[in-house]
């Protein structure tokens, strides 16, 4: 599970009334070319959609941002080549190096079962069959080769728990529950 299956600090942007949700799926670390492209570290599960062409992006630069159209994208080494639709020099995206580039919370990708968006874990109250309710999923960090999710309630401070098959259980996302056995140590 990758950081577009939730979110690192989501954003909202503000237009007229309504306030959008925006999640970071990647951050522009340089200029390739002259033509307009750009360099971009994702962080998401899914670039295929994310960074397809048509798909719409926002950039943060500072306290802008600006939406624009993925006009093509294309693989690099670890990097992603991405060009928008408009931008066709490289003096025209300069200025948007180290810049993060964000995406709304539409559905993506069919997930796998056992896979989840981020957005669908953090505020699922955790639930341990011997010792009760154990507070709300509150963040969720990659580490290594299972993420870990962070727990934080009044009957304990803060959990760590490491998202396998040992220890969570059952995600009920109908009932925003997450059902967990955990191991004897984890806990103080």
């Amino acid at each position: 599970m990758g950081p577009d299956m939730c979110c690192r600090g989501p954003i909202f942007i503000h237009g007229g009334k309504m306030t959008e949700k925006l999640y970071r799926v990647g951050t522009i670390v340089n200029t390739h070319g002259i033509k307009g492209e750009l360099r971009i570290i994702p962080i998401t599960d899914f670039p295929e959609d994310r960074f397809k062409a048509g798909a719409k992006l926002y950039l943060k630069n500072k306290d802008q941002v600006t939406e624009f159209t993925v006009e093509s994208s294309r693989p690099h080494k670890s990097f992603i080549l991405l060009k928008m639709k408009g931008y066709d020099n490289i003096n025209d995206v300069e200025k948007y190096v180290k810049s993060e580039l964000f995406a709304d919370g539409e559905e993506i990708s069919d997930l796998n079962e056992g896979e989840f968006l981020y957005k669908q874990i953090i505020g699922l109250t955790v639930v341990d069959k011997d010792l009760g309710e154990i507070g709300k999923v509150t963040e969720i960090l990659e580490l290594g080769s299972n993420d870990v999710w962070v727990v934080k309630g009044p009957k304990y401070k803060e959990v760590l728990l490491p998202y396998i098959a040992d220890v969570v259980k059952e995600v009920d996302l109908d009932n925003s529950v997450v059902n967990v056995e955990i191991p004897d140590g984890l806990i103080d």
